[in-house]
């Protein structure tokens, strides 16, 4: 029996990164797994087939978590799929970094709509579908949240609303019994860092000389936090900012 045994988690964003490794590891503890795509189904296919191979019970469902209809459709089939939700990891999030002269409407709308705006639509959508007992919400944020990053005002500004959004609603849900935490990962290599040029970059060399474990940190490292915070372990944890960054700040 694992630790999330008869649970059913919705992960936002998990066709890749660390969406993905969340997703694997609830699963591996024996949560049903919904695997939330926004763009590449291919992906999220690769996830469902790597869980279920093992044994464990995952779909793969498309949604943009900035779109209300997209949010509602996400979580009916969820409720078709497995009944109910457990637990909601609000992975899916964008970045772009750049200097304040070059910072657009564009940018600022794009990764505020799906950095704050989804995580609240899911949340919002999610509430109708948790049992009685309550579950427990994991917000990705990061720690630019609260680390100083040039370049990254309106992503870091983001994963500030989100951290402070989820101590709002700790206080607000906790009389549900929803547990609301904020996981906040430091330099992490997945196929976004590889993508936007970071991995093999004198950004990704300054990462790991001020991370004091000094490496990037891998999917897994972020996983292994995320199922704490879906399981029983941290029942008594909420309003929380977990920071997952082999001790960078």
């Amino acid at each position: 029996m694992g630790k999330l045994s008869g649970k059913v988690a919705v992960v936002t964003g998990a066709s890749k990164g660390i969406g993905a490794g969340i997703a694997k590891a609830l699963a591996a503890e024996g949560a049903a797994v919904v695997v939330n795509y926004a763009s590449s189904r291919e992906g999220a296919d690769k996830v469902v087939a790597d869980i279920t191979s093992k044994g464990g019970k995952a779909v793969a469902v498309g949604g943009d978590v900035a779109k209300a209809a997209d949010v509602k459709s996400l979580f009916d089939a969820t409720q078709k799929a497995f009944g109910k939700v457990d637990v909601l990891v609000n992975n899916a999030g964008v970045y772009k970094f750049a200097p304040i002269e070059d910072v657009t409407e564009a940018d600022y709308r794009w990764h505020f709509d799906i950095n704050v705006l989804g995580p609240l639509l899911t949340i919002k959508e999610a509430l109708k579908h948790f049992p009685a007992e309550g579950g427990s919400i994991i917000n990705v944020s990061s720690v630019a949240a609260f680390s100083p990053t040039p370049t990254a005002a309106v992503y870091s500004g983001t994963k500030g609303a989100l951290d402070t959004i989820s101590l709002v609603l700790a206080h607000e849900l906790g009389a549900r019994n929803v547990r609301v935490n904020s996981l906040n990962p430091g330099g992490v290599e997945t196929e976004g860092t590889h993508s936007i040029g970071v991995i093999g970059s004198e950004f990704e060399k300054d990462i790991v000389r001020r991370t004091p474990l000094g490496r990037m940190g891998q999917p897994d490292d972020i996983a292994k936090v995320a199922v704490f915070l879906a399981s029983d372990d941290s029942a008594w944890v909420t309003g929380e900012r977990l920071t997952a960054s082999g001790g960078l700040r």
